[in-house]
Formats: structure tokens, C-alpha cells, sequence
């Protein structure tokens, strides 16, 4: 395997990427590049140690500690604020420099080097103004999609690359889309090697969630603390629908991609857990209730959130032609694994989140 540098390397899912290409790559040198903005991001640092990454604490909105990188072969970009609340309070600079002009950045440091570059991006570069207006039925415990949809782009399988993307789409997903814009540049322009995966929500071990972000992590911790959670929106029921994707998952994809550069470059498209692999909120509390035996409250909130939509689901078919990878991991196995992370290192977790 190439000399690589994961930036966002000590973040979620940047440090499972280094350590478990570490462990399949022992003679691979793996740097991990992170500016330890996010909490709980320092406990991923013995985490690295032991794996043999090096790490260089460093911001991709400073080209300057990029270029101090010696040369690269391969650049994995998870640096992000990836939050889709993200600058509703009015500070809208942190966000759009590190996603868009971070991104930048790290095109620049690939282009040096003529760098492989393999992109994570978002299901929310897809407008939630028009996810919002999807047609919907009530199936059980969650939303269902209607086999007639007001747009294109959308199946039973879920959300496809063919759905419009006129329409705003939060911040965070306006400045990946756009990041997305400028990796087609680069690939075309200077003959990079390029991947966009647009991910749903990533899930699993060593995710310091959040309501904003890290949804079902937040779900199991607050079960597991005997914390109240509130259903917000949506009639207030817990029907509102994501699919999730095990980190081990995506760690498994994007080593395929950087086996074969060639075969890959200039793919853009989804990647996610799909319909098999998703739940609604309902279905996540039954789970934790299960796992964790404690039942908490959970009451109704009033208005959505800005940005929120009531169901997201990535229709794969053009990643799983391209490739016999799938996604193996249920969301019961998911939450398992989270849970078992938790317990195993739930003092660290508790205090970096604030929840003592």
C-alpha cells in the first residue's frame, strides 16, 4: 500500500481508517493529519500510537502546515465540520473554510504529489427542501416511500444520483457539494485519480455522538445513561427514517479503492447501508431498550429542525455495480458494537461528551 495521509485522522471515521489500513497494510507508512478540534478527538491518539500511524496535529485551512507533508501517494479527505446545523447561528466560518476550502487545500497537496484522492462526502448534497417533499406513507413503524414521487431520482431502493440537487441543502451539504465541483476539476484538469463517496450516516465504534450528528450513538448513550430523549418533528412518533452504515463497512470499501486506482477514478456516488440496512427512530429505541435494559422516557417535540428531513435512504446501484462489496454489518450489529465500545471505555466517552 501507498504512503497515505488521512486528514480528519483523528476523528471518527478518519481514525478507523488508519488503524485498521495500519493492521491489513503493516508495510504501509500511514500518516493521520487533524487539527483535535472535536470532542473526544484526543482519545483516538494512544488509538493511533498503537497502530503505528504517525500523527501531525495540524488544520487543512492552513496550506502552509499541508505543505510541511512530505510526498504522498494516496490522500483520504475526511476533514469536515459535518454537522447540519452548522452555522445556523449565525458564524458560518468554521464550516466553510475547512469543508470547502480545506478541501481545497488537500487538492492542492495531491496535485503536488500526484496524489490518489478519495473524497468522503454526503448524502446532504442532496436539497432537503426536496426531500421534504417526498411522498410518504406510514408503514408500521416508520415512513415508507410512495412508488409515485413528485421528482426523479428516487425508487424503492432509496435516493439515487439522479435526484435534482437545485435547492438548499444546509451549509455543510453546500459546501461538500461544491468541494465535490472542484474534485471533478482537479480529476479533469491535472489527471488525478478521484473518488467521491457519498456517504449516509456512518455509524459504529469510537463516534462521540451527538443530536446534530451521531445520531444513534446519541440514542444509545442517552438509553444507557437512563437520560430522556424527545421524538422532534414528524408528528412526533419516531417514524423519520436514515439508513446507517457500519465504519468497518466503509473502511472495507474504501481499502478496495485504493487497491485499484485506475478502475475507480472519477466515481462519484452513493454509499450506504440502503434499505436493508436502516431504521427509524421507533425501530433505534426498540434496539436500545433491548441492549442496553433500561426503557426512558421519550417525549414529543414540536417543529422540525432546520435542514431535517423525515426519511433518507441511499439507493446504491451504481457503487454495487462497480463493485461485489456490500454492506455486512445489520443495525442490530451496529448498535451492538457501539454499546460494547461505550461499556468498554465509558468514563473517557462520558466525560468528552459532557454527560457526567
Amino acid at each position: 500500500m501507498a504512503r497515505t495521509l488521512i486528514t480528519g485522522g483523528a476523528g471518527f471515521v478518519g481514525a478507523n481508517l488508519c488503524v485498521e489500513l495500519a493492521r491489513r497494510h503493516p508495510e504501509a507508512e500511514i500518516v493521520a493529519f487533524d487539527n483535535l478540534y472535536r470532542p473526544g478527538s484526543r482519545l483516538n491518539l494512544p488509538r493511533l500510537e498503537r497502530a503505528g500511524v504517525r500523527f501531525v496535529e495540524g488544520d487543512v485551512r492552513d496550506p502552509a502546515a499541508l505543505a510541511a507533508i512530505d510526498p504522498i501517494e494516496v490522500l483520504i479527505e475526511c476533514s469536515a465540520e459535518p454537522s447540519a446545523l452548522a452555522g445556523m447561528d449565525g458564524d458560518t466560518s468554521y464550516p466553510f473554510e475547512t469543508n470547502l476550502v480545506g478541501a481545497y487545500n488537500c487538492l492542492e497537496l495531491a496535485r503536488r504529489d500526484s496524489a490518489q484522492f478519495v473524497f468522503l462526502s454526503t448524502s446532504r448534497v442532496y436539497p432537503y427542501t426536496i426531500l421534504g417533499e417526498l411522498s410518504l406513507r406510514r408503514a408500521g413503524t416508520r415512513f415508507e416511500l410512495e412508488p409515485s414521487q413528485p421528482v426523479a431520482g428516487i425508487s424503492e431502493a432509496g435516493i439515487s444520483e439522479a435526484f435534482p440537487l437545485d435547492g438548499a441543502r444546509t451549509l455543510y451539504g453546500a459546501t461538500k457539494l461544491s468541494a465535490e465541483l472542484l474534485v471533478a476539476e482537479y480529476a479533469a484538469n491535472f489527471g488525478l485519480p478521484t473518488v467521491v463517496n457519498r456517504c449516509g450516516v456512518i455509524a459504529g465504534p469510537w463516534q462521540m455522538g451527538k443530536v446534530d450528528q451521531g445520531v444513534f450513538t446519541f440514542w444509545l448513550l442517552h438509553h444507557l445513561l437512563g437520560r430522556p430523549l424527545s421524538y422532534i418533528g414528524y408528528g412526533g412518533e419516531g417514524l423519520q427514517v436514515r439508513d446507517l452504515l457500519h465504519v468497518d463497512d466503509l473502511v472495507e470499501l474504501i481499502d478496495l479503492q485504493l487497491a485499484d486506482p485506475e478502475r475507480w477514478s472519477g466515481f462519484v456516488g452513493n454509499v450506504g447501508g440502503g434499505r436493508e440496512v436502516s431504521l427509524s427512530l421507533l425501530e433505534t429505541t426498540a434496539i436500545c431498550r433491548e441492549l442496553t435494559g433500561n426503557e426512558i422516557e421519550i417525549g414529543a417535540a414540536g417543529a422540525e429542525r432546520p435542514g431535517d428531513v423525515p426519511l433518507y435512504i441511499s439507493d446504491c446501484s451504481r457503487l454495487f455495480g462497480s463493485t461485489e462489496w456490500r454492506p455486512r454489518k445489520s443495525p442490530r450489529e451496529v448498535l451492538t458494537d457501539i454499546l460494547a465500545w461505550v461499556e468498554e471505555n465509558f468514563d473517557d466517552v462520558v466525560a468528552s461528551l459532557g454527560l457526567r
